[in-house]
């Protein structure tokens, strides 16, 4: 259980490196799409930076985290845990 815990653990910083890879290419790609009708005022480029960034990181950290979950063996012990205490009743 401790092998698949650290296998999981490393898969998962893995996955959250090219999560904020993708990011920061879609923060690139957004600030230049803007470039091309308007010009970067520094506010946009901060809350395009803020909402494209996080929003990736956001929403892919918890698909991330997920599959972490199913991976390292959290989703097994809780049904363990919960397949017991109905089991008792």
């Amino acid at each position: 259980m401790a092998t698949n815990r650290a296998k999981a653990w490393t898969e998962f910083r893995r996955m959250i490196t090219w999560i904020a890879l993708a990011g920061a290419l879609m923060v690139a790609g957004a600030l230049w799409y803007l470039s091309l009708y308007d010009a970067l005022y520094p506010s946009a480029v901060l809350a395009t930076i803020g909402g494209v960034f996080l929003s990736t990181l956001l929403g892919c950290g918890l698909f991330a985290a997920a599959f972490f979950s199913d991976k390292s063996g959290h989703d097994q012990s809780v049904t363990e845990a919960t397949t017991h205490d109905e089991q008792q009743d």
